[in-house]
C-alpha cells in the first residue's frame, strides 16, 4: 500500500511543478527511491494524461561507471540520452543516496568527463531549457544523519518542507521582491567574514515558488560578471562531487575569484575553479525563504532555500538570468544570515532591505517564514 504522502508528493509534482498535460510525455529518473515513489509518479502522469516514461539508476553503479568513463563512452550516453531528453516535455528527477560521499573516490577528470559530456550535453544544455522539469531528494537514513535527525523525524521534516508550503502565497508574496530585484543595480551583502559588493542591473530574475524544485523558495538572478568585489565566506558545509567543504571563502576581483580557501580542502576546491575559464565567474545570486528549512544539512536542494540564507554560485550562469558566464560548473554555497551564526545585512542600492535574514521593508513582508505555513 502506498503511503498517502507518496501520493501528495507526486500529485504536487505533476500537477503543480510540472503541470503536465493530456500527451505530453514525462521522463522519470528514479536514483536509489522506493519502488513505490515511482509507482506513485507513474500514477500521477498517467492520470493526467501524460504518458510517463522511466528510468531507475542505482548510486553504487554510477559510480563504477563514472570510474571507468573515457571519453567515446561519455560522449556515446550523451548522445543516446540527450536523444530521449529532446523526445519528452516534462521531466522529474528523484535522487536518494544511501552514502552521500559515495563518488568522493571517483577521478576528477573522470568526473570532468561525465559533467561535459552527459551532464552539460543533456542537462544544461537540453533540459533545463527546453522542458518542464522538476528535480528533488528522497529522505534517506544518510540525509537524516547529514541533518542530525532520526529517520523517522527527518522522513516526518521532509514531507513537512515539500508539501506543507503554501507555494501559491510564496508566489504572491515574491512580486514585489522581483519587481523591486529588477529595478536595483547594486547589492551589498555584509556578515562575519563577508563583505561583498556587485550589480545586478540588467540581469533577468526567477522567482522559483515549486516549479522546478521540491521543497522550493528561492528568488535568484545573477551578478553582472565583472563587478563582484570583496570577499564573502560561507557559514553552511557543502557535499560537492563526494567532499564535504567547509569554511570556504572567496575574494574577488573585477568579477573573478582570486583566491579560494576552504581549510584542508584548499587545493581541491581550486582544481574544481580551475575546471574551465567561467569557474571562477559567477553564475547566479539567490535568496532563501521556505519557512521550514532553518538548519544546514549538506543537501544543495535543501540548504539554499534555508529561510534567511544567500546563495552565491561560481559557474554556469542559467539562460532566464544570465551574466553571459559559461561553464560545466555550477556549485551553489550557501550561507544563513540569522542571528545564530552572526547575522548579516543585505542592501539593494544603499537601502537595508532584509536583517539578520528577515526582510525589513514592509512590501517584502510577506516572505518571513510567519507568512509562509499552510
Amino acid at each position: 500500500m502506498l503511503d498517502r504522502r507518496m501520493t501528495q508528493l507526486a500529485e504536487l509534482l505533476v500537477r503543480h511543478s510540472m503541470r503536465v498535460q493530456s500527451g505530453e510525455k514525462v521522463l522519470i529518473e528514479a536514483f536509489d527511491i522506493p519502488s513505490e515513489m515511482t509507482v506513485a509518479l507513474i500514477r500521477a502522469v498517467a492520470a493526467a494524461g501524460g504518458h510517463p516514461l522511466v528510468s531507475t539508476y542505482h548510486q553504487a553503479v554510477l559510480r563504477a561507471l563514472y570510474q571507468s568513463a573515457t571519453l567515446e563512452q561519455m560522449q556515446t550516453i550523451g548522445t543516446v540520452e540527450r536523444a530521449r531528453m529532446e523526445a519528452v516535455q516534462c521531466y522529474v528527477g528523484m535522487r536518494g543516496s544511501h552514502n552521500t560521499t559515495e563518488m568522493s573516490d571517483v577521478p576528477r577528470e573522470r568526473m570532468d568527463l561525465y559533467e561535459k559530456h552527459w551532464w552539460n550535453h543533456v542537462h544544461s544544455a537540453v533540459r533545463v531549457p527546453h522542458t518542464k522539469w522538476v528535480v528533488l531528494r528522497w529522505p534517506t537514513p544518510s540525509m537524516a544523519q547529514s541533518a542530525g535527525m532520526s529517520t523517522e523525524a527527518f522522513e516526518d521534516f521532509y514531507f513537512d518542507v515539500c508539501t506543507g508550503v503554501d507555494y501559491i502565497a510564496m508566489q504572491k508574496a515574491m512580486e514585489p521582491l522581483e519587481a523591486l530585484m529588477r529595478r536595483t543595480d547594486r547589492v551589498h551583502i555584509k556578515g562575519p567574514g563577508t563583505d561583498l559588493r556587485f550589480r545586478i542591473k540588467g540581469i533577468g530574475v526567477v522567482p522559483c515558488y515549486g516549479e522546478r524544485n521540491i521543497p522550493d523558495g528561492e528568488i535568484y538572478t545573477c551578478p553582472v560578471i565583472d563587478s563582484a568585489e570583496g570577499y564573502v565566506t560561507y557559514n553552511c558545509e557543502s557535499l560537492y562531487r563526494g567532499t564535504v567543504f567547509s569554511n570556504v571563502r572567496f575574494e574577488f576581483a573585477q568579477g573573478k575569484i582570486i583566491k579560494a580557501d576552504a581549510g584542508a580542502n584548499t587545493t581541491k576546491i581550486n582544481e574544481i575553479l580551475d575546471a574551465d575559464a567561467g569557474a571562477r565567474y559567477l553564475g547566479e545570486w539567490s535568496l532563501g525563504v521556505n519557512p521550514f528549512i532553518t538548519n544546514p544539512m549538506r543537501d544543495t536542494l535543501f540548504d539554499e532555500k534555508i529561510s534567511g540564507s544567500f546563495h552565491l554560485t561560481p559557474g554556469q550562469c542559467y539562460k532566464e538570468a544570465s551574466n553571459g558566464n559559461n561553464s560545466q560548473i555550477h556549485w551553489d554555497l550557501v550561507s544563513r544570515q540569522d542571528p545564530a551564526v552572526g547575522g548579516g545585512e543585505i542592501w539593494f542600492d544603499d537601502v537595508l532591505i532584509r536583517k539578520d535574514g528577515r526582510f525589513v521593508i514592509p512590501e517584502l513582508q510577506g516572505l518571513n517564514p510567519e507568512a509562509l505555513k499552510r
